[in-house]
């Protein structure tokens, strides 16, 4: 299989990762076009026998982090009904479920939710998340740790403020 074909099986997986982080079909289609464009683009950059999968999170990593700071302040993302690929059901509660679930992951800073998207959704190690996201792998776990716990705190409708704790 050559690279092309590589990166064409890798883009369901592109598509899903933006889906989640953004939560607009046609934002993250946007940002996975750019992120193809880019890679096409620094194709040169790539070292045959690394991981490309990460190589390609990489760069819509940093393309995700230049569309969040470039972005006015009073825009907020907000979750479209396709924004996560539902499975079908057998009753409605399951629906409910990952409605809210949507609902919380946009209400987490962005850092935590990539970090839980890489590792919980597209099921990378610490190691490669550490790599895309281009911090450190303790950086990673901290960010983990917190944004189970304030997914958790979410679902089960602790939405107040966290409460922050004074350290000596």
């Amino acid at each position: 299989m050559n690279e092309t074909e590589k990166i064409a099986a890798l883009i369901p997986r592109l598509r899903r990762y933006a889906r989640a982080l953004l939560g607009d079909a046609v934002a993250a289609d946007d940002l996975v076009q750019d992120t193809l464009e880019r890679a096409w683009r620094k194709a040169a950059l790539w070292r045959p026998g690394s991981d490309l999968r990460a190589w390609l999170f990489a760069i819509m990593h940093n393309l995700f982090v230049n569309q969040v700071r470039s972005r006015r302040p009073d825009k907020e993302a907000s979750l479209d009904e396709g924004a996560l690929e539902r499975p079908a059901a057998a009753d409605a509660s399951a629906g409910v479920q990952l409605l809210d679930l949507a609902s919380a992951l946009a209400r987490l800073p962005p850092e935590q939710r990539e970090v839980l998207l890489l590792v919980g959704l597209e099921e990378l190690t610490y190691r490669e998340a550490a790599q895309v996201l281009g911090v450190p792998v303790g950086t990673v776990m901290s960010r983990l740790a917190r944004g189970r716990e304030r997914l958790r705190q979410l679902m089960n409708g602790e939405g107040g403020a966290p409460s922050l704790r004074v350290v000596k």
